[in-house]
């Protein structure tokens, strides 16, 4: 028998269904180019404005302290002779790197923002499929001052003016995730939360209200930055040749292939696309002397 409840709920369930295929649709067409209702051009007071926040490079994130595998890459590529250029070599690891990154972790952080109530679940996967521990640290360290900077800096401004469903829902897993992490519960430490970047880099953006395809591609761009921060301050690069490499055609190009390449991909079939970026990532602690946490 059906009851007056029974069919609120399922009149609840189909609206919530619709409003998710209504945002991932118009997602796509911000993929593919065409402006949506929620086109950066059209999203200056919300959107926009969180984009900006969570593109500043003083974001207190603890990238600063990591090259992502570049300084080893370096060290175990010397030029030759030794007074050639290292900047080829830049190159070559910035286009592995986000290659790497978009094939492991960006399908978490499309996974999270869709389903922001398997938070538990893709954070614990993510864990476990990321064989190495220098890579697995650096990720829990910059997932965990993400989630601060959320608590902090963010929750009081954003708290308030959450309203569409997927924004509630997001708010709700994270709440709930803040509270295993301040306490976990008992079990085997493979059992208790991480935290890791990439499914909380999805889940944070859905709280905030930032479209999906600008969520993803910041994840990537965000990662571009920090690598060629790392080359400035390894003395591979220049501030202007920086500048001009984050400014390049190629490097938008490249971003943009990898967020429509991943848009799709269940995180079951992500995977390590550069198997070498482990050895190099990991082999960071064997360096004689090092200037970066990874």
């Amino acid at each position: 028998m059906i009851t007056p409840d029974s069919d609120q709920q399922s009149l609840e369930d189909e609206i919530s269904d619709l409003e998710r295929r209504l945002q991932e649709a118009k997602s796509r067409l911000n993929v593919n180019g065409v402006d949506g209702p929620l086109s950066l051009s059209e999203s200056s007071n919300g959107a926009l404005h969180t984009l900006l926040l969570l593109a500043d490079s003083a974001l207190p994130l603890g990238s600063f302290a990591f090259s992502s595998g570049l300084e080893s890459y370096l060290a175990h590529h010397r030029p030759s002779p030794p007074s050639a250029s290292q900047i080829p070599s830049f190159h070559k690891f910035l286009h592995l790197s986000l290659s790497s990154l978009a094939s492991t972790a960006l399908p978490y952080t499309l996974a999270a923002y869709r389903h922001p109530e398997l938070i538990q679940d893709l954070d614990n996967d993510f864990d476990a499929s990321t064989p190495c521990t220098v890579a697995r640290r650096a990720s829990v360290a910059q997932g965990r001052a993400l989630l601060s900077v959320w608590d902090r800096s963010f929750k009081s401004h954003y708290a308030s003016s959450i309203s569409h469903h997927n924004s509630t829902a997001a708010t709700t897993a994270s709440n709930a995730f803040q509270v295993l992490l301040r306490t976990p519960p008992p079990g085997p430490p493979e059992s208790q939360p991480n935290a890791h970047l990439a499914p909380l880099w999805g889940l944070l953006t859905c709280i905030l209200g930032l479209p999906l395809h600008e969520s993803a591609y910041l994840f990537l761009f965000s990662h571009a930055r920090t690598v060629t921060s790392a080359a400035v301050r390894a003395s591979v690069l220049g501030p202007y040749q920086a500048q001009a490499v984050l400014a390049s055609g190629e490097l938008r190009e490249k971003i943009k292939v990898l967020v429509q390449e991943m848009w799709d991909t269940k995180v079951e079939d992500a995977g390590q696309s550069v198997p070498v970026m482990d050895v190099w990532v990991g082999r960071h602690e064997m360096l004689y002397s090092r200037i970066f946490n990874s």
